[in-house]
């Protein structure tokens, strides 16, 4: 399942992603991809508001890592920095996705060949105005795929093309 949406504020890029929180279970696993200031984080704020989380999201991009507690822990990661494969390795990625806890990943499509191969991933591109972002959630693997049509349902208000 992929489905396109379209987004015209910060505050809706947000809204989605508290609908995608909605739908998320234990050991789930959100790959956030985008060019630098797509809404990455912003997503992830939206999330974590949904998930019962108060406290500020940042990005972590120079701590590489972080846990915030709520309905279900949120795990946030950025390896934008990392250099190596290796350096993948002593994030613990594995154990935080086993965990009862969620895990988003920005820049997550770099260390493909590191993660599972069941996700959700978010892509975020930017649009013509500039609070204006084009979505892709796009179901990978057989953990995302029986969610998939509530998901599609869920979002359908974004809705802006079938992919």
């Amino acid at each position: 399942m992929s489905l396109r949406l379209r987004t015209t504020s910060v505050t809706a890029t947000r809204e989605v992603a508290a609908v995608v929180a909605e739908h998320v279970r234990p050991g789930d696993l959100l790959l956030l991809v985008g060019d630098l200031g797509a809404g990455k984080t912003t997503f992830a704020q939206g999330f974590a508001r949904a998930l019962g989380i108060d406290d500020v999201v940042t990005s972590p991009t120079f701590t590489l890592a972080r846990t915030y507690p709520g309905r279900l822990p949120m795990h946030h990661v950025d390896v934008y920095r990392l250099d190596r494969m290796a350096e993948v390795d002593d994030l613990a990625l594995g154990e935080l996705i086993d965990s009862k806890g969620v895990t988003l990943v920005e820049w997550g499509d770099v260390i493909l060949s590191a993660l599972p191969s069941s996700y959700l991933e978010v892509r975020l591109e930017f649009a013509a105005d500039p609070d204006e972002r084009a979505i892709t959630v796009s179901a990978v693997g057989p953990v995302w795929q029986p969610r998939a049509a509530a998901l599609k349902t869920n979002l359908g208000s974004w809705t802006a093309e079938p992919c």
